[in-house]
């Protein structure tokens, strides 16, 4: 929503508050994408996160870019073999395409009362169906560092 500099929008709000997480990895490279919607954000969702997503492209080698969440670093994780976890510095979302992202689907859901959870998981599986393609992550989380960068690594 647009407003004049200084003008608060303006909009519907409730007062009740219910919570889902998404986790979720981005490909800015080949627009690959892997999203879990997760009744909490802790170390036991997130560990549940890493093994499935260790087994999408079981074969395949995933490289997760994470801010410093206390949960990214549980001594009790126990990372895939496939998956390896790249921490930034802290204060520094803009180095992680998936903030991109997140972004994105705040963006489709902000300003919209959601009278069940169950309304919020709905709207939000249609847009993980209908609008988070390929082209759509790419063009979202991709940069020409990313490109330039591994451009050769991959058949993209």
């Amino acid at each position: 929503m647009l407003t004049a500099k200084g003008i608060k929008p303006i909009s519907a709000y409730q007062h009740k508050f219910e919570n889902t997480y998404l986790f979720g990895s981005f490909s800015p490279i080949n627009g690959d994408s892997f999203i879990l919607d997760m009744p909490c954000c802790d170390t036991n969702c997130f560990q549940s996160y890493l093994n499935e997503f260790s087994l999408e492209k079981p074969g395949e080698f995933k490289i997760i870019i994470l801010d410093n969440g206390a949960f990214h670093h549980a001594n009790r994780l126990e990372i895939p073999a496939n998956i390896a976890l790249i921490f930034l510095p802290p204060y520094s979302p803009e180095l992680n395409p998936a903030e991109k992202m997140w972004a994105f689907f705040k963006s489709k859901t902000a300003m919209t009362i959601f009278r069940e959870l169950e309304e919020l998981h709905e709207t939000i599986a249609n847009i993980v169906i209908e609008q988070v393609t390929f082209d759509k992550v790419k063009s979202i989380c991709g940069n020409r560092f990313y490109q330039s960068t591994f451009k050769n690594c991959f058949n993209v």
